[in-house]
């Protein structure tokens, strides 16, 4: 418990340093310019943090429950089976709804696929090295 515990927080505040990383970046908001008459103007930072915190406790958390389920023997296939399933429905769901129903330039969806992609598997890698259910 106190590994899910640690893990978590560990990647909620990795969740939250790559978001920033990705998203704040001159080729990001360069790409992401499309989006500035519905951005908001300022972050609210203290939401933004317990967001990432409760993404990684829930992260964490399914990882263990499909821990059994997900393809590979060894941890770091587990993980990176994980990373690819959320990457799937965490970013390229989002990104085919842009697709279809905004204005969104290609290079765009491009690179939220390609970050969230390496971010998802950042993280599944994590979890798949450091958590597992049979310890």
């Amino acid at each position: 418990m106190i590994r899910y515990i640690v893990v978590s927080i560990g990647s909620g505040i990795l969740f939250g340093v790559m978001d920033g990383l990705i998203n704040a970046n001159p080729i990001a908001q360069r790409l992401y310019r499309v989006f500035e008459p519905i951005a908001k103007k300022s972050i609210n930072v203290p939401a933004g943090v317990v967001i990432d915190l409760v993404y990684g406790f829930a992260m964490a958390g399914i990882f263990l429950l499909l821990h059994a389920s997900l393809p590979g023997e060894s941890g770091v296939l587990k993980g990176l089976s994980f990373g690819l399933l959320a990457w799937f429905f965490r970013v390229a769901m989002g990104v085919a709804t842009q697709w279809m129903t905004f204005n969104v330039p290609v290079p765009a969806l491009l690179y939220t696929l390609g970050c969230g992609l390496v971010e998802m598997l950042v993280l599944g890698l994590l979890y798949g090295l450091t958590l597992n259910p049979s310890i």
